[in-house]
């Protein structure tokens, strides 16, 4: 796409309505017959009809008593519904947190009224939803998506009475992501100035809407997903391709029947691509992809260089999380040179590495990571000041990693100070599991941590200390493993425990995860 074609009225245009929610609304309104969302399973939705049913929804909330600043809670898979809860709640004010719904249905209860929902939307899929909604009775409205659910209104007829024309008073949403913690729940990560990206970013990746298409592989609850997937395919006025459930060759053949151009992928997905047998790979040619972003868990350099050798100098990769800060990003080119880094330090907002006193370290040392928050833009980890000041050193916050700037200001991570477990792309509590552990009468204390795994970066394992009068055996493993899947979502259960004679406690007798953790990462070049 050459900028020179670039309508700068389009521009300032998408711009403005950036700035209220309603950017989807401009681009139905420039191309109403375009497709903007495939479903899994091929439906086709319009930028028109797609827009239309958002500002009904829109109108279903007010009708209902909604107002600027309640929250709505999402629990939904990838499918066009979440593009129009999403649209919705941009333009309508709306404080909107996407649930995972692997959780259990304790864990989608907690995170429910945590966020204090008004509005609680769920799908029929969702086996622990209506568990989930008993033990949470807070939501005023509750709708159901696909088949009916208990006590849920059909979201189709809830929301067809109502007009489906934009919303002439639309006021800027604002979205709020749970993340990862290392005492027990996940927490919300507030932000109270709403982030706008200019239109001028998609344009810098490439998006043509006559041309681009978007694929989004990855659960649209998770951060990454919806912000270079989802809202990116809304910004920049493409269709957005829905992949529900990870098929390698499925995920490789829609890439290139659909011609999808963009996409987000994490790197166990990269691994999964390359595993494919060659004679598959010939039959899908990609070389119309021209930006794949991945991030969320580390890359091994040899994984990288073999994409890309496969689809070219494409890859970007950033190191970020939900609570903002300067944001990292290096394309090909730059790792190529620098394989193994994350980016270059920021112009804009400053990256400091502490020691443990707070003191600033050099290049080539490594430290705690610590980025500067934008002004008037920072975050609070929501109802829980004491976290939000753990993280804090002036208006610099950690998010528990460590690394070291090089000679060039590039930076290299080395570690993770905070205990959290990133298993292919995907973070996991440990402190969450202990506390199931341990109510197994034969335990007697609880180290989970992440074991390397070539595949999935890290992998759960369970290290335990048995009470007096039980042996350690491969049927009390067995045991207790299915203990843990009785009352643990699946992907946070064990895949191996090993029993020990003792855990390492510091003064104040907490365990030391660190040194938990340290055997079964020695050796290896990265410790992340």
């Amino acid at each position: 796409m050459d900028f020179a074609d670039i309508d700068p009225a389009r521009v300032q245009r998408l711009d403005e309505a950036a700035l209220q929610g309603m950017t989807l609304a401009v681009w139905a309104d420039l191309q109403p017959d375009r497709i903007a969302v495939y479903d899994p399973d091929g439906t086709a939705h319009s930028f028109g009809k797609t827009n239309a049913r958002a500002n009904r929804l829109v109108r279903l909330f007010r009708d209902r008593g909604l107002v600027p600043g309640d929250a709505v809670a999402l629990v939904c898979s990838n499918r066009v519904e979440f593009v129009e809860v999403l649209a919705a709640t941009l333009r309508c004010g709306l404080r909107l947190t996407p649930v995972n719904w692997h959780l259990s249905a304790d864990e989608i209860a907690y995170i429910i009224g945590d966020c204090e929902a008004k509005v609680l939307i769920g799908e029929a899929r969702v086996a622990t939803l209506t568990e989930a909604a008993a033990a949470c009775p807070g939501p005023l409205l509750k709708l159901a998506i696909g088949a009916p659910i208990e006590g849920f209104e059909p979201y189709e007829s809830a929301i067809a009475p109502f007009d489906g024309t934009d919303i002439p008073d639309p006021v800027l949403g604002n979205g709020m992501m749970y993340t990862s913690g290392t005492t027990g729940r996940p927490k919300g990560v507030h932000r109270p100035v709403p982030a706008v990206t200019p239109y001028a970013t998609y344009l810098m990746r490439g998006y043509d809407p006559a041309t681009s298409v978007q694929m989004c592989a990855g659960p649209a609850y998770h951060a990454a997903p919806l912000a270079f997937d989802v809202r990116a395919a809304m910004a920049g006025g493409v269709p957005l391709v829905f992949i529900d459930r990870w098929d390698s060759e499925g995920v490789l053949r829609t890439i290139s029947e659909r011609k999808v151009t963009h996409f987000h992928l994490v790197p166990i997905m990269f691994q999964r691509l390359l595993a494919l047998p060659d004679a598959v790979k010939a039959k899908y040619p990609v070389d119309h992809v021209t930006f794949i972003i991945h991030g969320a868990a580390p890359c091994p350099p040899e994984v990288k260089r073999a994409m890309i050798d496969w689809f070219g100098p494409v890859l970007t990769e950033y190191y970020a999380g939900s609570e903002g800060g300067a944001g990292f990003l290096i394309d090909s080119h730059e790792w190529l040179s620098k394989p193994g880094s994350v980016g270059k330090r920021p112009a804009l907002l400053q990256v400091r590495i502490l020691d443990e006193a707070g003191n600033d370290l050099p290049n080539g040392q490594a430290g705690g990571i610590y980025q500067q928050m934008p002004p008037g833009g920072g975050f609070t980890y929501y109802k829980d000041e004491t976290k939000t000041r753990a993280s804090r050193v002036d208006d610099f916050f950690t998010m528990g990693d460590v690394g070291y700037f090089d000679e060039d200001d590039y930076l290299f991570l080395t570690g993770r100070n905070a205990e959290t477990i990133i298993s292919g792309g995907v973070n996991i509590y440990p402190q969450e599991i202990d506390n199931e552990l341990v109510k197994h009468a034969a335990v007697a204390d609880s180290a989970t941590i992440g074991a390397p795994h070539d595949e999935w970066g890290e992998q759960v394992k369970a290290v335990i200390l048995l009470n007096p009068g039980h042996e350690p055996s491969p049927a009390l493993a067995e045991e207790i493993l299915a203990f843990a899947r009785a009352n643990l979502a699946s992907f946070k259960v064990p895949k191996s425990l090993d029993f020990v004679t003792e855990l390492p406690r510091s003064e104040a007798g907490k365990i030391q995860r660190n040194k938990v953790r340290a055997p079964y990462w020695e050796g290896r070049a990265r410790q992340i």
